[in-house]
């Protein structure tokens, strides 16, 4: 969704906030695989076969790694691992998240700013009836088979919005939810307070893009959470759990039945082609989705 909206025109001044909640640390190395991901699908390195890490990357350093008999379970390539030496380095130096990312960004020659939610550490803990797992255990070392049963945001007492973040939506005029799991992925920016409250108070039209269509997740175990933790599993259940910070909906055309229960909330919604191909049907969808956010402004949100 970020690259669509990044190639929807040529004029558009994009900010990405990103979920740190999802980072930890893997063989005395700073991993923070959400800004990566962003980062290297802006800066047009992205592997699209997997959706993460570098296309064409190898894995000699990884290999080298199982061969000494220590677990490989987190899939890490060659050029991955400088992305994230290079962050270990600077943040031992002293440097913020906000400027390691930015370093790394500028480097790739990415136009878009690209945010952390924060800078201090926060960590999604899982829990399920074998107990609780730290987001990576759940979600790739077990293959996000186990039940969940409930989420904890480790450390976001302290968890403080950086001034970047909150100076994107000061500034934006349309914030948009990309189509991301509600409860692990948005969830924590929603859960720093002073994010929540500047979402809260702004007056710029914000509109989500449903993860969820005709039922499942196209990507991850969204709908599986949902169910489980008491949502509905549809475009209708994350309409509700973001309708207190949103002024409009997306979802897909499967789903259009359900827009008038959608519009029930208070919620103009509109139905899309959500799923998205290549670089031309995302910026397609960036452009409807600029669109539906530029009707719902008002003279207030316009000023």
């Amino acid at each position: 969704m970020a690259e669509g909206l990044m190639h929807a025109s040529d004029d558009i001044e994009l900010s990405v906030v990103v979920n740190t909640a999802d980072d930890f640390e893997l063989y005395g190395l700073s991993i923070a695989p959400d800004l990566d991901t962003v980062m290297y699908t802006l800066g047009g390195v992205a592997n699209p076969a997997t959706g993460w890490g570098i296309a064409g990357d190898t894995r000699n350093t990884l290999d080298g790694i199982g061969a000494y008999g220590v677990e490989n379970w987190f899939l890490l390539g060659d050029r991955d691992f400088s992305t994230h030496i290079l962050r270990t380095m600077w943040l031992k130096d002293g440097a913020s998240l906000t400027e390691v990312t930015r370093r790394l960004s500028q480097g790739l020659g990415i136009p878009a700013r690209i945010v952390p939610m924060s800078d201090q550490p926060v960590a999604t803990m899982v829990r399920t009836p074998e107990g609780e797992l730290a987001f990576q255990d759940y979600f790739v070392r077990r293959r996000q088979e186990d039940e969940v049963t409930g989420i904890r945001f480790a450390g976001i007492e302290h968890a403080r919005a950086t001034q970047e973040a909150l100076d994107a939506i000061e500034s934006a005029d349309l914030i948009v939810f990309a189509p991301s799991n509600p409860i692990v992925s948005i969830g924590p920016l929603l859960a720093v307070a002073e994010l929540r409250a500047a979402l809260s108070a702004t007056r710029t039209p914000r509109i989500a893009v449903s993860p969820i269509v005709a039922g499942k997740a196209l990507k991850g175990p969204a709908d599986k959470m949902l169910a489980t933790l008491g949502h509905e599993p549809s475009a209708l259940g994350v309409a509700r759990i973001l309708r207190p910070v949103l002024d409009g909906f997306v979802l897909d055309r499967q789903d259009s039945d359900l827009i008038p229960e959608i519009e029930e909330l208070g919620l103009p919604a509109r139905a899309m082609d959500t799923i998205m191909g290549d670089r031309d049907d995302r910026a397609r969808l960036g452009r409807e989705v600029i669109d539906f956010g530029w009707s719902l402004r008002t003279d207030d949100s316009a000023a």
